[in-house]
């Protein structure tokens, strides 16, 4: 099986306060935040501030790495209304964002299955991944489907990006569809054969 080379391994790893000027160079771009509820950043500062008081301390939240370099992040959130009252969420949603130059290279949806392998190892409880994706965001939506995901149809005016009610197409990935999906090492070599990968890498992310 064909591996992908050294320079476009796909691996995640916790972030650092010292990835705030590799998370600014994409979070104030306004094509990566065009589908995110953030406006982009103007200040390095904005960046740091972040991850010290969001990232740092969220459960599940990793920086997307290639060949070393931070390219982006990904996340993954826990029902807040099945954890309150100290129960275990059977459930939890995904989210990441890919730098623009790393768009088209299937990054994200590697990324994407890299995470949801992780997460239901760490989790054994886990029975339902959530992910959303904009209507007008068709790359985002063929990242989750190449990653595993099935789409399950579309909610109406569901989320408020920048003061506009979105459409937003829902996708899950189950506990049960574990054991249909090949391991992502065979995800990868799938998408080495592709030629149509059009990996844009942005779903909403919180």
């Amino acid at each position: 099986m064909e591996r992908p080379a050294p320079e476009m391994e796909v691996t995640l790893r916790k972030f650092t306060e010292a990835d705030a000027e590799a998370l600014f160079s994409w979070a104030s771009d306004p094509r990566v935040v065009l589908f995110q509820r953030r406006e982009a950043y103007a200040r390095l500062d904005e960046a740091r501030r972040y991850i010290l008081d969001h990232v740092l301390p969220h459960p599940w939240y990793r920086a997307i790495c290639v060949g070393g370099a931070v390219v982006g992040s990904i996340s993954v959130k826990l029902d807040p209304a099945e954890e309150r009252g100290g129960r275990r969420s059977s459930r939890a949603s995904v989210g990441y964002r890919v730098a623009h130059g790393y768009w088209g290279r299937g990054i994200a949806t590697r990324a994407v299955g890299v995470a949801a392998d992780a997460v239901f190892a760490e989790w054994p409880w886990l029975v339902r991944l959530e992910a959303m994706a904009d209507v007008e965001n068709p790359a985002s939506q063929r990242v989750l489907e190449k990653a595993g995901f099935v789409r399950e149809g579309v909610l109406r005016s569901y989320v408020v990006l920048k003061g506009r009610p979105r459409d937003m197409v829902m996708f899950s990935f189950v506990d049960s569809d574990r054991k249909k999906t090949r391991p992502v090492e065979a995800h990868e070599e799938q998408l080495a054969k592709s030629n149509a990968l059009v990996d844009l890498g942005f779903h909403v992310i919180s």
